[in-house]
């Protein structure tokens, strides 16, 4: 599975972004797709999940209200709309994929198998 992230930016505080998560060479039917994002000096943290037969989704708490990720099956891409961004929201975005298991939507990013090389999100104040 090849995943390719894009739609990053340079946007100030209160803007909105859209990112996209394509996958290559298979479909995302099986799988549960995540986003995570990495701020310089900081470790990698989770943002939010969508399972993809199902529609389920979670997100992170500093996120909840603010961003939606969603699915476009005829496409095989991920997106996640992300609104009232802010300055702490800059950094690192990376899709994520992993086969699912059940109708659990993980959050670590160690349950994922495969990822994409990012796209840099930038909020200026």
């Amino acid at each position: 599975v090849q995943l390719q992230a894009s739609g990053g930016g340079l946007v100030q505080t209160g803007d909105s972004l859209k990112l996209g998560c394509a996958a290559s060479a298979r479909t995302f039917s099986d799988f549960t797709v995540g986003w995570f994002r990495q701020a310089p000096g900081k470790e990698r943290e989770f943002v939010a999940a969508i399972l993809w037969i199902a529609g389920g989704t979670t997100y992170a708490d500093s996120v909840k209200g603010r961003f939606t990720i969603s699915r476009d099956n005829a496409k095989n891409t991920v997106y996640l709309q992300m609104s009232s961004l802010k300055p702490e929201d800059t950094g690192v975005y990376y899709c994520a994929a992993r086969y699912s298991r059940g109708l659990t939507i993980a959050r670590r990013e160690g349950q994922y198998d495969y990822w994409g090389q990012g796209t840099q999100v930038t909020v200026s104040s």
